[in-house]
């Protein structure tokens, strides 16, 4: 599992940074692509990555500023001429609905593939065997919403050293331990599984923050996180202006990771006044408050340990 950063900033793009978009690469645990938000050009920035668009399973929408949604209709319209044939479905705020199906008829865009579009609200919006994937309302001008990921745990392995030192030959019977409860042996004797077992391997875990105001109540929902992306648009001087506008300091981001007891920080969603060469004292603002914390460019890949 890991997370690619398509664009970076905030607002409009800028030679340097594109405005949002995230994968989340889940190729390795289910053969698909999880897209967080999807920002003007966001199709010309797959271009100079190895993503496929074809593997974009679900489409995640924060809400519905046009820095994040304005590259949705012809990321859609251009998956049906690069061999999509699996169906999408997005998840967003209530009108991205409207917003998709106005704009696919006006430009009289017509997908291979079926798409299915799912307004939310706060809570799990989408659970399998293997994930979990919850929203939480964030305060901003208009509606937005974070996005938790859970993966489910793992079963512990197969203690193939201690069956053998009971007796147990390998063999199909070796099956019968990871399905059942109680494994009857050929001796006549009856055992518990789950005294073969290993330890349980804990799933991963990771939040993605749409534009948000500090707010102490974000904190429970990002709670021990392995990863937590949030947006960092203004610097510590400029607070006020942050919360004038529904944004985010550095150092406010950083202060929901530390409380949070999240493992690792990455700030996005920077503001094109800030100038690459200034970016090391963003980073610096962040990790007087939380050691562990990076600030994301364009094309950037972080795994997810």
């Amino acid at each position: 599992m890991q997370v690619h950063f398509l664009g970076t900033g905030a607002g409009l793009p800028s030679k340097k940074r594109n405005v949002t978009s995230i994968i989340l690469d889940l190729l390795q645990e289910r053969n698909e692509l999880w897209m967080f938000d999807c920002g003007e050009a966001t199709q010309h920035q797959i271009l100079h990555t190895s993503i496929k668009p074809r593997k974009i399973d679900k489409i995640f929408i924060t809400h519905l500023h046009g820095d994040h949604i304005f590259g949705l209709p012809g990321l859609l319209s251009s998956r049906s001429f690069q061999g999509g044939e699996n169906p999408v479905t997005i998840y967003g705020p209530k009108g991205i609905k409207q917003f998709i199906e106005t704009t696919l008829s006006v430009s009289q865009s017509k997908l291979s593939y079926p798409i299915n579009v799912e307004e939310i609200d706060e809570g799990i919006i989408f659970q399998d065997e293997q994930f979990s994937v919850s929203a939480k309302k964030l305060e901003h001008g208009i509606e937005s919403f974070g996005f938790r990921i859970d993966e489910q745990d793992s079963p512990g392995p197969l203690l193939v050293e201690k069956l053998k030192e009971e007796g147990i030959a390998p063999g199909p019977i070796y099956q019968q331990f990871k399905t059942n409860d109680t494994v009857e042996l050929p001796d006549g004797r009856t055992v518990l599984s789950k005294d073969f077992i290993g330890e349980a391997k804990k799933g991963k875990s990771i939040a993605i923050f749409g534009d948000t105001r500090y707010i102490e109540e974000h904190i429970t929902f990002c709670h021990q996180v392995n990863l937590l992306v949030h947006e960092a648009t203004f610097n510590q001087e400029q607070a006020e202006l942050a919360h004038d506008y529904f944004h985010s300091t550095t150092t406010q981001a950083a202060t929901i990771a530390k409380r949070a007891n999240v493992k690792q920080l990455i700030l996005t969603h920077i503001s094109s006044r800030f100038q690459l060469e200034e970016v090391d004292q963003l980073l610096l603002e962040a990790k007087e408050v939380f050691p562990n914390t990076q600030i994301a460019i364009d094309f950037d890949s972080y795994p997810i340990k």
